[in-house]
């Protein structure tokens, strides 16, 4: 990066070897320094790639030797730093508080208070104690680590680091207040229930312990949204951007089919125009494709909901299984615009050129696209989960549902996006009033913060 500038360089050790690691500082942004590790180990792939795929049988296994490697070259540095609290984000981190209690830097390290907070529980990265080569062994030789302290409470011959983060870190939080006492709940799928995934009794231990809590996230409020833009900009700026997707992809047949359905809109804006944001994957996607009574699938209802009056865009990437579901119905439903992929200035523009934003999450820590979505005055449709339900207020400030299983959830929904289509339609001074108020309400992240420093950082 053109602005870092080189700070320093350390000897680390990893996987029984020395390596040389640089440390680049940025400039500050409102005195906050960001100091960046370089080495090639953190880029086994690609540079620029933070997730790497690996073949069914080794989860987590190229990601995991990253961050261990990441891991190992911060524990020397903040042991040379000697900082009053670090904190740690998700089992990437994780890594760090095994080094912290089982390794030679264990003395330096010592008395630095420890601050963990999960994201996302679904994701824990489990990896063998040894025989791989993404392993606890392989990485740190020699290392004299107590296996029932890492052990993943569901595998014997596994280590859990998510796991050892929640025992081992003097305070432990999420990301809102009803995250935080839903994971220390076991999950129910059969009920589309999602709580600590196997670690519930590590999380209300740390919640008896005084240790575990939840502070929503913030959003900036720092600039004015801007306007809406023009139907006709925004049908441009989508085919300019999937053209350019297709021009690197020529194969995804998501790109042809988008491009395909954008021709097709029509000059003027539609009477509907609804939108979703995020990640194509299973926390994201489930109730979309949870099918109903009659096998057609809630998207697919929603789809015939708006009909020939209205469109539902929706940008993300991730499962190619679930990339695959969403572009089938694409296909078959032209009103769907599947633009898969990720652009912030897309994304930005549709925040704010939507009438309802979807958002059905089947767990969901905190979520910040319902934030954004609310600030541009753009009406959510949310299920009332974690964050969700800590954000949207139902029938003032969005439109909230539930159910009993997924398949109610997913009929709830439906039905749901109806209610807003019919509110916008049928009562459109109450719908305009609730946008005002959805784009006034303030998750400020100033208020976010104190509740860090007076949580989370300041001593008992």
């Amino acid at each position: 990066m053109p602005d870092a500038k080189l700070l320093s360089e350390l000897t680390i050790l990893f996987r029984g070897q020395e390596q040389t690691v640089a440390l680049y500082r940025l400039p500050d942004i409102s005195g906050v320094a960001t100091i960046l590790i370089h080495h090639e180990l953190l880029a086994p792939k690609a540079i620029g790639r933070v997730y790497d795929d690996d073949a069914d049988g080794r989860p987590f296994a190229t990601d995991a030797s990253k961050f261990a490697f990441f891991c190992t070259a911060a524990a020397v540095w903040i042991a040379e730093q000697r900082p009053d609290v670090v904190h740690l984000h998700d089992w990437h981190a994780a890594y760090y508080l095994i080094l912290k209690d089982f390794s030679p830097l264990t003395e330096k390290l010592g008395g630095i208070r420890t601050v963990f907070t999960i994201h996302n529980l679904a994701y824990q990265g489990q990896r063998p104690f040894e025989g791989d080569a993404s392993s606890l062994v392989a990485w740190f030789p020699g290392l004299e680590y107590d296996p029932e302290r890492l052990r993943d409470p569901h595998s014997h011959s596994a280590m859990n680091p998510m796991a050892y983060a929640i025992r081992a870190a003097d305070k432990v939080n999420t990301v809102s207040p009803t995250y935080a006492r839903e994971i220390c709940l076991p999950s129910r799928p059969d009920e589309g229930f999602f709580g600590g995934e196997g670690l519930e009794y590590e999380l209300y231990q740390a919640a008896a312990a005084s240790r575990l809590s939840g502070i929503l996230n913030g959003c900036d409020y720092s600039e004015p949204v801007p306007r809406r833009v023009g139907w006709t900009r925004l049908v441009e700026d989508m085919e300019t951007l999937v053209t350019e997707w297709a021009a690197k992809e020529p194969d995804n047949i998501a790109h042809r089919t988008a491009l395909g359905n954008l021709n097709a809109l029509p000059k003027r804006r539609p009477m509907h125009v609804l939108t979703s944001i995020g990640r194509i994957v299973e926390q994201k996607m489930q109730l979309f494709c949870q099918t109903l009574g009659d096998k057609q699938t809630a998207l697919d209802h929603i789809l015939d909901r708006i009909g020939s009056r209205g469109v539902l865009i929706l940008l993300g990437s991730g499962d190619p299984g679930y990339e695959e579901l969403i572009a089938e119905t694409a296909r078959r439903k032209p009103r769907l615009i599947f633009l898969n992929g990720y652009a912030e200035q897309l994304g930005s523009e549709l925040y704010r050129s939507g009438d309802l934003f979807l958002m059905p999450s089947s767990f969901e820590p905190c979520g910040i696209s319902q934030m954004l979505a609310m600030r541009a005055g753009q009406l959510c449709v949310v299920h009332g989960t974690g964050g969700l339900r800590d954000t949207v207020v139902d029938s003032e400030t969005g439109f909230v549902f539930e159910g009993a299983d997924q398949r109610q959830q997913a009929a709830n929904f439906v039905a749901s996006v109806a209610r807003g289509l019919d509110t916008r339609k049928d009562h459109p001074s109450s719908f305009a009033d609730m946008r005002k108020r959805a784009a006034a309400v303030r998750f400020d992240w100033d208020v976010t913060a104190q509740h860090y420093i007076e949580t989370l950082y300041e001593h008992d």
